[in-house]
Formats: C-alpha cells, structure tokens, sequence
C-alpha cells in the first residue's frame, strides 16, 4: 500500500467484531466486516495489535512480540476441517468481551482441535504443519516452549521459574523441550492456526481493495518470551528484574506522569547485531498487515528513562534513542517500510526529524484541535499531506462522548469551526478529516456511528473495564456506510461513483 495515496478506513480491532463466540475473531463476522468496508468505499482497516493480551487485557502488554493473539484464531473453520465438534455456547454476552469467561473457554476448543487434528488431519495439513513449523522457528521455538511451561505453572512469571530453565542452561532447555513435548504441539497448531487464519482474511480484504493497518507496540512485556530468550537485549539486572523501565514524566494531564514498566532495551547490544531483533519482528510484522503503525515513536528518538524502584514517573531523565540506524538497518534488510509514525505526546524537533527522515507519515487528532486558537496543529488546515487524520483513536473517548464532556470554550470552538451540533459532531468531524489535505483519514467505528462514552475502547491510565467494547450488526444498518461512502466519494478517497450524481 502506498502511504501518500489519498484513502480513508476505519479503526475497529478484530475482538470488537460481533460472533458466536464470546469476542470477535478471525471468523465469518470478520469477511462480513470486510464487505461492508467495501461498500462504504473505505480502502484501510486498521487494527490493535494482534498480539497476545496481557494484564488488564490490553493489547500491548502481550507475552510476546512474535505471536499472535490465541483468542482471535476462529472456531469455525476448525469445525469445518472435522478436527471440533460445533461447541456448545455458554451464553456470551454479545456487547462485551468478558475474557474471565471467554479465554478459558476458547482454550478448551482449541485443546479440542489441536487433539482432532493430531489424531486425524490430512497428510496435506500436517506437512502444512510442518513446513510452517519450520519456517517460523526463529521466534516459535522460543514462544511455544514459553508458554508450555508457563501454562502448568499458571502464568508464574519466568524469573520465578526453576534456575536451569530461567537461565536457560542448554540441558533444562533440551529436557522441557521432551517433557512438555505434547504442550509444544498445542501451542504451535494455535500459532499456525493463527497464521493461516489472518493470512486468509488479509488476502480477501486485499481481493476487495481494502488493506488491513497493524499495529506495533515500540516496548515489550518484562514477562515475555522476548526478554526471557534474549535478556541481554535489556535493562535486567544479575536476577532478570529491571533496572530502569520505560514511561513518561509528569505533564499537564498527569502530576505523576505514567510509569509503565516495560524494560527498556539495550539499543548498544541491538545496534552489535545490526538491529536484527527489530527487522525480524518487523518482518513478521509485514506478514500480517500491509501498513502499520508504530506506537510511542518518539522513543526511537528520545526515550524516559525511569528508576525501577520508583513508584512513579517523576524520576526519570531522557535518553538519545537509536534513531535512523535503527531504520536504514531495516529498510536496507527488507525495502521500502510502510510504516505510520504515532508522533502523540510530548515532541521534539529530534522526533519529527527522524519521522520526517525516514518518510513516515505521523498522525493528527482532530479532537485534540480546540483547546487554543485557530492557529493549532491538530486543526485540519494546519495539517501536511504526509499525515494520517484521525477524528480519535482508541485512547480516545469517541467524538460523541468529548462533545458531551468537552468544555463549553471548546464545544462552541467546534461547532464554529465544524458548522455542527450534538446531533451531527460526529459526521462533521469525519467529513472534516476526509476533506482535509491529509494523504490518509481513519475514524473508529463508533465515530461512524455516532456513539457516546459507554462505547468507548480504553481509558488510559485506568487498569480493568478496557478493551472489551463489542458491536452488533443492528447498529451499522444502511446509513452509516450510505453517508460514509458518499464523504468519502466526494472527498477523493474512494470510488466516485458512490455519489450516484445525475447525469
């Protein structure tokens, strides 16, 4: 996909979609989207990422930065190869994901599969199989042997684990590896499943002219596959415990800052081995989805630095980052990188150098366009070409929910600005990122649908009650693609006959 061609799409991660199954996945619901993207002439899809979840559910917390997420990988086709029998429903509730409930559930059937398919596949489904096994196995040895001996001690983290496999001394590997040989099969038939399944689905969207948008988080979990396979890449002290983890230090929407805790990577070791961590994992990454976003890009210029043993983030100093040798290692492994810049938060002239430098477009939030004068950045004739347009992201609350609470020097600003109301905010500020310079605009799916606060994806900051919004296909109807298709028509950025004008 080429970044500077005029498009628009819509965010909505794959565990939002509606289905069976107590939280959206890879299944049919997931093609249906695909049609209605079409039909509505939107040209992108992007995505959360795809990764594992980790506490709190969240996306990028994951435990790790190869593998994608279990709970995505659709039941269905696994009934329609006979290795499940059609489950049985407990009853989910069909506007939330209650992953207390769901991810123990799908678990089972995918037990259940993975026994179906070891005890009766086709040869042509286990040389698949095989082959897929072989060719994954730079990061997949590593992910599946993790998570065998993670699963029996119910997720205790791995600088717990017993020395010889913490330290992972050749001889404990080589006897996990024969112990927990049948939890190795398992959790490589859910990664092949997980493969082939978003393989299919990024093939049929491209069919369609849609291109699937990733996600990359820029830092990884401490209790991961990543830092337990290769600790010496970060900040872990003689015990694997951090030294310093990542964040951001106090600003206006935070007196404390926010301490995230991710360990903090050893660019000096990374930079020794050419950066090859990063080009496989944006590989793997290329795989997936023809565009994505890197979250927290300013890190690669800049990063905070934060004690360990701080409660917060009000220690901290900031760090140079690897900046462009990170990406002309990359580019020059794998071409041209299709990649969005999120260039949110506190930025420096160092961040849009390197941003500008590698031809990355950044982003810009309208939402974020009416706390100053006419002269903000985030307002659509401040914003270049080389941007992606959002009315807000998943951090965001939806349009219809900052209106209801916006301040009322902020509301009137943008019903000045926008020509709009309560009733229409939501259509205006879309009408104004499509008609905007901008090369690409994304709006969540519930900016299309006009949605309050209740439907909103995450409240940073805020551990528990986030990512589980879900939609029901009564609430997309025929007028929300109708009027997206026709502002998306008239704005350049898809089909033009969508407007269906008088001859």
């Amino acid at each position: 996909m080429k970044l500077d061609q005029r498009s628009s799409g819509v965010l909505l991660h794959i565990t939002s979609l509606p289905g069976p199954h107590g939280m959206g996945d890879f299944g049919p619901d997931a093609y249906r989207f695909v049609d209605w993207l079409q039909s509505a002439g939107q040209r992108i899809w992007q995505l959360l990422p795809t990764t594992p979840i980790g506490p709190g559910d969240s996306p990028y917390q994951g435990v790790s930065a190869f593998a994608g997420s279990p709970w995505m990988v659709a039941l269905e086709p696994l009934v329609a190869k006979g290795w499940l029998a059609p489950p049985e429903l407990p009853g989910f509730d069909a506007r939330r994901v209650d992953y207390g409930r769901v991810t123990p559930w799908r678990e089972q059937q995918l037990r259940a599969a993975a026994r179906g398919f070891f005890a009766r596949a086709a040869d042509e489904d286990r040389i698949a199989f095989a082959a897929w096994c072989l060719a994954q196995q730079d990061w997949l040895d590593d992910y599946v042997l993790f998570m065998a001996i993670r699963s029996p001690l119910n997720g205790q983290p791995w600088w717990t684990w017993d020395g010889g496999l913490k330290r992972r001394e050749p001889q404990a590997i080589a006897q996990a590896r024969k112990d927990y040989a049948d939890e190795i099969a398992f959790w490589q038939f859910v990664q092949w499943q997980f493969d082939v399944q978003i393989g299919a689905l990024k093939a049929y969207a491209n069919e369609r002219g849609v291109h699937l948008m990733g996600d990359l988080p820029i830092f990884v979990a401490h209790d991961s596959a990543d830092c337990w396979s290769r600790p010496e890449l970060y900040h872990l002290d003689d015990d694997f415990q951090t030294t310093v983890v990542a964040g951001v230090p106090p600003d206006d929407l935070g007196p404390l800052g926010q301490r995230w805790g991710n360990p903090l990577y050893r660019w000096d070791r990374m930079a020794a081995e050419n950066y090859a961590w990063w080009t496989a994992r944006v590989q793997r990454a290329l795989t997936q989805a023809d565009v994505f976003r890197i979250d927290h890009f300013r890190g690669f210029a800049g990063y905070y630095e934060i004690p360990a043993s701080s409660p917060d983030a009000k220690q901290g100093r900031w760090i140079t980052g690897p900046g462009m040798a990170l990406f002309d290692a990359i580019r020059q492994a794998l071409g041209p990188l299709p990649i969005v810049a999120e260039d949110l938060g506190f930025i420096t002239d160092d961040v849009h150098a390197l941003r500008d430098g590698c031809g990355f477009p950044g982003m810009k939030i309208l939402q974020f366009g009416f706390g100053a004068e006419g002269d903000h950045e985030f307002l659509p004739h401040m914003w270049p070409r080389a941007a992606v347009a959002y009315t807000g992201t998943h951090d965001n609350d939806t349009v219809r929910g900052w209106w209801d609470q916006a301040r009322p020097r902020e509301r009137a600003f943008a019903g000045s600005y926008l020509a709009c109301g309560e009733h229409d905010v939501h259509w205006a500020m879309i009408r104004a990122c499509a008609n905007s310079v901008a090369d690409m605009a994304v709006y969540p799916l519930q900016d299309v649908l006009g949605l309050g606060s209740a439907h909103r994806m995450n409240v940073p900051g805020v551990l528990g009650g986030n990512w589980g919004w879900r939609f029901g296909w009564d609430l997309l109807g025929s007028e929300p693609a109708r009027v997206l298709g026709l502002i998306t028509a008239a704005s350049g950025r898809g089909p033009f006959g969508l407007l269906k004008l008088p001859e």
